[in-house]
């Protein structure tokens, strides 16, 4: 398979949301805002395959918006579970950071192909 960086990043970052949601239900028995990100962190790159096997432009911008949409929303999530003190704030940056390059590559990706 040929490196994708975002389908790489992606991957890892829903590793990372996988092993936050475990560790959420195991320490703290929060289900309910750690399932929300589970969703929205595991779709970012649910997405991204989606579209690296998209049938046309416009189905692969779709897919890559909606993975951009998911990014944002798992955002809110790590942030609102950090506010709530279920994160600490070391877990929460490291994880909004990686959220924030997903940010950046898949927006860059969208420019590129728009402007194209």
């Amino acid at each position: 398979m040929k490196e994708n960086v975002v389908r790489d990043k992606s991957y890892a970052f829903a590793i990372r949301v996988v092993n936050a949601y475990k560790f959420l239900c195991e320490q703290h028995k929060e289900y309910v805002l750690s399932k929300q990100l589970l969703r929205s962190g595991t779709s970012i790159g649910a997405n991204i395959e989606e579209a690296i096997g998209a049938q046309s432009r416009k189905d692969f911008l779709a897919k890559l918006s909606i993975s951009y949409k998911e990014a944002r929303e798992s955002q809110y999530w790590i942030k609102l579970l950090r506010d709530t003190n279920y994160l600490s704030g070391e877990q929460s940056e490291s994880l909004l950071e990686d959220a924030e390059e997903l940010l950046r590559i898949i927006g860059t990706i969208q420019k590129t192909i728009r402007n194209s």
